[in-house]
């Protein structure tokens, strides 16, 4: 199996709704899959990995607070529909 026919597949899945934690687990896994054969390149996943970790902090960051904003817009439409 290599990497870009396990790419193509998860690509490939149909998924009716693909979230932005969809796209990490998929770049997880194929982190995962990687083989590093030498030092620079151990250093390189590790990397990869540690930003990835990091996207996913900000990720779900991000979905926090729009939830919180959309409904804080949703209290604004409401109240002004009352006026």
């Amino acid at each position: 199996m290599s990497l870009n026919s396990n790419w193509n597949n998860f690509l490939k899945e149909g998924l009716d709704e693909k979230t932005i934690f969809t796209y990490i687990q998929g770049l997880e896994e194929v982190i995962s899959i990687l083989r590093p054969r030498s030092l620079a390149e151990k250093r390189r996943v590790a990397l990869a990995k540690q930003h990835l970790r990091e996207v996913k902090r900000h990720a779900r960051r991000m979905v926090n607070e729009n939830t919180v904003l959309q409904e804080k817009l949703n209290i604004l439409v409401e109240s002004k529909d009352n006026e």
